[in-house]
């Protein structure tokens, strides 16, 4: 490397470097010598900046997490324009759902790294299914953590099996637009709206 030391650019590209690793080789699979060779910074650096592997994974979902949350507030009122942002959204940046599904591989039904500021996050969310039911907005009886997981599974599921989307409805322009359309509808199912 040459030239002035710029660390925030320097963790920037560090941080997207591990972000498509851990993307595409989960934890166990990521390699510390890759990230640093795409980023164009040595080891130690990455390891003075953000700890250990498994850190480095948990700062990268988290900001992956945090970055999904800002731009796709729950709207229980208006679900066919929710599941259209969330649809396009995981279309336009699959690392996000890559990354949990490597998560969920990695630790399983153990406990995960900042659990406790996930677990609030997520309290928040369903807070908004639980006011919308009580406003009469939305007629389901779920409760509002299992109809937010259920929701999000729905929406999710379209991007991250592209595989099984393709073999059971086809790969064109016309059946990604009809599945979507499925979506949106069982999403209204779901919450009781018409």
């Amino acid at each position: 490397m040459t030239g002035t030391r710029d660390p925030a650019a320097t963790r920037a590209r560090i941080f997207e470097a591990a972000a498509a690793e851990f993307a595409a080789y989960g934890i166990a699979g990521a390699r510390i010598d890759r990230i640093a060779r795409e980023a164009r910074a040595n080891k130690q650096l990455i390891y003075a900046y953000f700890g250990n592997k498994s850190e480095l994974f948990a700062q990268v979902l988290e900001k992956r997490l945090v970055d999904h949350a800002r731009n796709m507030p729950v709207d229980a009122d208006d679900p066919d324009a929710w599941v259209d942002r969330l649809l396009e959204y995981h279309d336009t940046h699959p690392q996000l759902l890559r990354l949990l599904m490597w998560e969920g591989l990695e630790y399983g039904t153990g406990a995960i790294p900042r659990e406790e500021e996930r677990t609030a996050h997520w309290d928040r969310k369903a807070e908004v299914f639980a006011d919308a039911q009580r406003r009469g907005a939305i007629g389901t009886a779920l409760p509002p953590r299992d109809l937010a997981f259920i929701l999000l599974g729905v929406a999710a599921w379209y991007t991250a099996m592209p595989q099984m989307r393709r073999i059971l409805v086809g790969d064109t322009d016309e059946a990604r637009a009809r599945l979507r359309e499925s979506v949106r509808t069982t999403v209204r199912q779901i919450i009781g709206k018409p």
